[in-house]
């Protein structure tokens, strides 16, 4: 196979066609948060916004190892492929939403969707490329995400400014289509036709199990007490399902999430490693333009340059993660940034709760843990993949990345409950801005509480001998062959 991992080389148009791909859930992810406050004045439902984003990732979550299981099964194109198409049809009904019930219902379908598109681009990436191309190419996907990082914010901006807040998810129209066009042309896979089991049993059951824990978390303290019956009911009822669903998998023939892989020591550790690290990157992206907006009173374009260094500073460490796990190894690189994280999240909450900082300063500290979050993220990752042969490589890559969506779902939750908590307790008032303030600050030290624990996470990850993670399988050992077309 050839050494030149450019747009330019053999692989390149696949390069180009998961670039364009990754691009439809990076800018999504970056938009939305700017636009929140123009959203809740236009049709109300303050109380409920955090569920944009927790039905999002809760529906992307669930459907993470499904799609992952059924990419190992069935290919990874045609799944890929459907995850575009649900997200399109997802972002039209959004744009014609009529209240926030139904916003939220249609970001279900986005999710839906999306859940396909990111874990599988990933896990191509491990199919085409070696571990030291991989080094390579993740400056070609982190340039995605940095120009997503402004993109977005500033459009989100751009279009709450305008009171056009509908425009952000007409944007996702063309970028879907491109991305479908590139990889129906260019990425072709060439595998034998096998009979599977997908684990329908398993996949619903723990759906079910996470809507109702979330339900609980995030409307304990606001729609009933949280030791109301029906709040005992709602996350005990969560907690079964959960048992009910470890029952299920130990059968299953072929399990959604499989328990001896979750076994492994690289498997585990990275994937509790996920859920810090959704956590403190929901708790940023949910709560730093509302802090912004109803505190200091910046132009909501203003809030999102602000945020946009987050986003920037994650794929600017990403782009030199891989030369720096290639010469420290996987656990020394991670652990050095998660201390990075926890050094800026503890700043930022610090900051909220003694003085309301300016712009300037929370861009600041975003940037900071968005460098930690590129050194921390990218290796944690890329060692659990770099662990599986073909047949297991997307589950592992779905595994790791359903962690962080879910600590991304349960983060928004909890935070969200939280921040429900302190307005209700000041009287009600979300649009006063001292009620803003205490919201957000209680808010920060949450997160910065997210940044301890992912930083004593990393330490649970395994050694390397001599820096270099586990053997991995060629590219081309099994498996589908990916072309160009």
């Amino acid at each position: 196979m050839s050494t030149n991992v450019g747009l330019r080389s053999e692989r390149g148009p696949i390069l180009l066609a998961i670039m364009v791909a990754t691009a439809v859930v990076a800018i999504d992810t970056t938009v939305l948060s700017t636009a929140v406050p123009t959203i809740v004045a236009d049709i109300g439902g303050f109380s409920s916004f955090p569920w944009l984003f927790s039905i999002y990732l809760l529906a992307q979550a669930v459907t993470v190892p499904v799609y992952s299981k059924l990419a190992d099964t069935i290919g990874r194109k045609p799944i890929v492929l459907f995850g575009i198409a649900l997200f399109l049809v997802g972002s039209v009904l959004c744009g014609v939403a009529w209240d926030m019930t139904s916003l939220i219902v249609f970001r279900a379908i986005q999710g839906l969707g999306a859940g396909a598109i990111l874990p599988i681009t990933i896990t191509i990436v491990g199919d085409i490329y070696t571990l030291e191309e991989r080094a390579r190419v993740q400056g070609y996907i982190a340039s995605v995400w940095a120009v997503a990082a402004v993109l977005g914010p500033t459009l989100g901006g751009i279009f709450a400014q305008l009171d056009a807040w509908r425009g952000i998810f007409w944007i996702n129209i063309p970028l879907c289509l491109v991305a479908g066009w590139l990889l129906i042309k260019n990425y072709l896979e060439k595998r034998e036709a096998q009979r599977h089991r997908v684990d329908y049993a398993g996949a619903t059951v723990l759906t079910l199990a996470l809507v109702l824990l979330l339900l609980g978390v995030l409307e304990g303290g606001n729609a009933w007490t949280w030791d109301s019956p029906i709040s005992l009911a709602v996350l005990i009822g969560g907690a079964v399902l959960l048992v009910v669903f470890v029952a299920i998998e130990r059968r299953a023939a072929e399990p959604v999430l499989s328990l001896p892989l979750l076994g492994r020591r690289i498997v585990w550790s990275t994937s509790i490693m996920g859920l810090a690290i959704g956590a403190v990157v929901i708790g940023l992206t949910a709560f730093i333009p509302t802090y912004l907006e109803g505190t200091i009173g910046v132009a909501p374009i203003v809030a999102g340059l602000a945020l946009a260094t987050l986003t920037i500073g994650w794929p600017l460490a990403a782009s030199l993660a891989g030369h720096a796990y290639l010469r420290w190894g996987f656990r020394r690189t991670a652990i050095g940034g998660s201390l990075l994280v926890l050094g800026s999240t503890v700043g930022l909450a610090v900051a909220v709760v003694a003085w309301p900082p300016s712009p300037w300063i929370v861009a600041a500290f975003c940037l900071f843990v968005g460098l930690g979050m590129g050194f921390t993220a990218i290796p944690s990752l890329v060692a659990a993949q770099s662990s599986a042969p073909w047949h297991e490589r997307g589950v592992v890559t779905g595994t790791n990345l359903f962690a962080r969506t879910i600590g991304q779902a349960v983060g928004a939750a909890v935070l969200g409950a939280i921040a429900n908590a302190v307005v209700v307790s000041r009287g009600g008032d979300e649009t006063d801005a001292a009620t803003v303030l205490e919201a957000s600050g209680a808010v920060f030290v949450g997160v910065a509480v997210m940044g301890v624990a992912l930083a004593a996470l990393t330490w649970a990850m395994p050694r390397e001998r001599d820096g270099v993670a586990p053997a991995e399988p060629e590219p081309t050992e099994t498996g589908p062959i990916a072309t160009v077309g």
